[in-house]
C-alpha cells in the first residue's frame, strides 16, 4: 500500500470553538464547518475535527479517527479483503463528499479510513 498522505480526525466538544483556536494558534484554515464536523487546512497541514461527547450518542465511539488517502483504493482493498480486516460490504464508491472509501474499527474503537479522492 502507498500513502499519500494521513488526515488525523480529532475530537472536539465545541467546533465551532476550536476552529477559531486552530486559526489562531496554528495558522489554520477552515475549508469546511458544521456543528459536528471541519476540515482545516494550512502549511501542509490537514486536520479534521469530529463532534466528540462520550455520550451514547458520540458519532466516535470512544475512540478516535485517523483517515489514510492512498491513489489506488482497489488494490488496497483487496488486501484488507485478503486479510479478513472488511467485508465486501464495506468499499463505498463514489460518497456525496467526493471519495472512494472503506473503513473498519480496531481493538480500541478507533476508525480507520482508507480513501481515495476523487
Amino acid at each position: 500500500m502507498i500513502v499519500k498522505k494521513v488526515i488525523p480526525v480529532l475530537p472536539s466538544k465545541d467546533i465551532a470553538k476550536d476552529v477559531l483556536w486552530y486559526k489562531k494558534y496554528v495558522g489554520l484554515e477552515c475549508k469546511y464547518s458544521d456543528t459536528g464536523y471541519a476540515l482545516l487546512t494550512g502549511n501542509n497541514i490537514e486536520i479534521h475535527l469530529q463532534w466528540h461527547s462520550n455520550t451514547d450518542t458520540d458519532p466516535l465511539l470512544g475512540g478516535s479517527v485517523v483517515r489514510i488517502v492512498v491513489d489506488d483504493i482497489n488494490s488496497v482493498f483487496e488486501e484488507f479483503l485478503l486479510m479478513g480486516t472488511v467485508g465486501k460490504e464495506k468499499l463505498r464508491l463514489n460518497t456525496p463528499w467526493n471519495t472512494h472509501e472503506f473503513g473498519f474499527f480496531d481493538l480500541n474503537n478507533n476508525a480507520i479510513f482508507i480513501m481515495q479522492a476523487l
